[in-house]
């Protein structure tokens, strides 16, 4: 199936409303199971689905940021040598499905942000696999909302597709599975499912304060008529006069009443009901849901600035506690379900985590000169990874001490002996070793001591 299919199929889901049926589609169980995964009704009567949680600001800046940010971080494929080494391997063809053309029509950027949303909206991410021989040669994106895992007769996980009016079952080997959070089970748990309540709450949130500024802020309430008794036609007459004055346009418009007509307000304000702190704690337990940091889509917690020290030890908390996980689980997925067995064991996929460090001048020149220092790394592999000019010279490794060659370590050849003389010189005003000799010289023979030529 190409995108094409993928995005008509989910326009047409979106645009038939949230029960997410789609026209024409057969009655039959696995699609009306995938029709209504994520179309429940939470406790404060919002309809959730992964459509309406986009539209809270914080949920859909979660999902931006994380599957931008993964996106962005490129997948390399490396080889494991005998001595423990690796070498990578750009010439190997899952670097081009993984890291350059996942399928004709995306980029490997736009795929694998989509999978992590997928991954974040459903709890599952799914695509196609194309095949050639034991080779796979594209991923085709799959709708999660139109996928069914179950298992057949003899135990083995099959996939049941809603495609264009039909159910499609495939096999597990056509298919690329991420899962999300899971207790073991075939598919990953929804943050959108389990987390109905905190969404809807957040979403009658906003419906609340979008309520009350349309209303021009003013309260509805009840009319007190004293002793005068309303007819039907006056009772409507009334409400077709309020109804006038409401809105934003008519706030501070003056409303005439009748003689011993009093307004008797019912809705408690904003205030009240401590709107603008409900939201703001929506903001932090949305966060919680999706694994981000509240500061990372803008919003600052009570007592907390938005930049400085603190937040950097913050960043690195996420990218160690909530983003590495997401990039092991993608990693060992890719090496499980693309690689053929046989290869496994030599060629491995790495996301290359370093790319969060490419803005940060300070933080790789920190690095690189550790490296540099300590015989980790050559001045050679430190210009290939900032994409500069190779200079053979630079490829051998350095520690600190003098930043001689490993294997020279120890040894001072005569053009050092001879900078190190000049050195001692420039210091001390002659050759230390001539320097050394003179003062024992002058030593031998005081207090009774025996002369030097003795």
């Amino acid at each position: 199936m190409g995108i094409g299919t993928w995005v008509g199929s989910t326009v047409r889901w979106i645009a038939t409303g949230e029960s997410g049926k789609l026209s024409g589609a057969p009655e039959d169980e696995p699609t009306r199971r995938a029709l209504a995964y994520g179309a429940g009704i939470d406790s404060a009567g919002q309809t959730v689905n992964e459509k309406t949680t986009l539209g809270l600001p914080a949920a859909w800046a979660c999902v931006r940021l994380k599957s931008g940010v993964v996106g962005s971080m490129g997948m390399g494929v490396f080889e494991k040598a005998a001595d423990g080494s690796r070498k990578a391997r750009s010439d190997h063809w899952l670097y081009d499905l993984v890291h350059e053309e996942p399928n004709r029509d995306q980029t490997a950027a736009e795929f694998w942000s989509g999978q992590v949303a997928a991954m974040d909206l459903w709890g599952n991410a799914y695509a196609e696999k194309e095949t050639l021989g034991s080779r796979v040669t594209a991923l085709t994106p799959l709708p999660p909302h139109l996928v069914q895992v179950t298992r057949n007769r003899a135990g083995e996980r099959v996939y049941l597709y809603a495609d264009r009016g039909k159910t499609e079952t495939l096999p597990s080997e056509k298919i690329f599975h991420l899962r999300g959070l899971t207790l073991g089970g075939d598919v990953g748990l929804s943050a959108i499912e389990y987390g109905r309540r905190t969404l809807g709450g957040a979403m009658a949130a906003n419906k609340t304060a979008a309520d009350t500024f349309r209303s021009g802020l003013q309260l509805a309430g009840f009319m007190e008529t004293a002793g005068t008794k309303l007819s039907p036609e006056q009772r409507a007459d009334l409400i077709a006069i309020f109804d006038a004055f409401t809105g934003d346009a008519m706030r501070g418009r003056i409303v005439p009443l009748e003689k011993d007509f009093k307004f008797a307000p019912l809705k408690m304000n904003p205030a009240e009901v401590q709107l603008l702190e409900s939201r703001a704690w929506d903001i932090e337990e949305i966060c919680r849901w999706f694994d981000m940091l509240p500061m990372l889509i803008g919003h600052a917690a009570k007592g907390q600035t938005m930049w400085g020290s603190g937040i950097e030890q913050l960043l690195l908390g996420w990218q160690t506690l909530k983003l590495n996980p997401l990039l092991t689980n993608i990693q060992q997925a890719v090496k499980k379900q693309l690689l053929p067995m046989a290869e496994r064991k030599r060629i491995y996929p790495e996301i290359n985590r370093e790319a969060l460090m490419a803005a940060d001048s300070a933080a790789r020149a920190a690095l690189y000169s550790a490296f540099g220092q300590n015989g980790v790394m050559s001045r050679e592999e430190m210009r290939a990874k900032e994409n500069m000019p190779e200079k053979p010279t630079a490829g051998f490794l350095t520690v600190q001490s003098n930043l001689v060659a490993l294997d020279q370590l120890g040894a001072v050849n005569a053009p050092e002996q001879g900078a190190r003389a000049a050195l001692m010189n420039l210091l001390f005003g002659g050759d230390a070793e001539a320097m050394i000799d003179a003062r024992v010289k002058a030593l031998m023979g005081q207090d009774a001591g025996p002369r030097l030529e003795e």
